[in-house]
């Protein structure tokens, strides 16, 4: 039997073709009135997630 990806990870991050792991920062949704633009559409981008092997086979197995 082998190792099964675990499919509410793989939802929230984008694996690039790379290998790279990207995630929106937490808690970026809410309150973005005051922001200026470049923060505001800074708090929209992903950024690259470190994540070590050990966890990377764990969680996203078949990635």
């Amino acid at each position: 039997m082998s190792i099964k990806t675990n499919k509410s990870y793989l939802k929230r991050f984008k694996i690039t073709k790379n290998g790279k792991i990207l995630a929106r920062k937490a808690g970026q949704n809410h309150f973005n009135a005051k922001e200026n633009s470049s923060t505001r559409s800074a708090k929209g981008r992903m950024t690259e997630i470190k994540m070590d092997n050990k966890s990377r086979s764990r969680f996203l197995a078949n990635q």
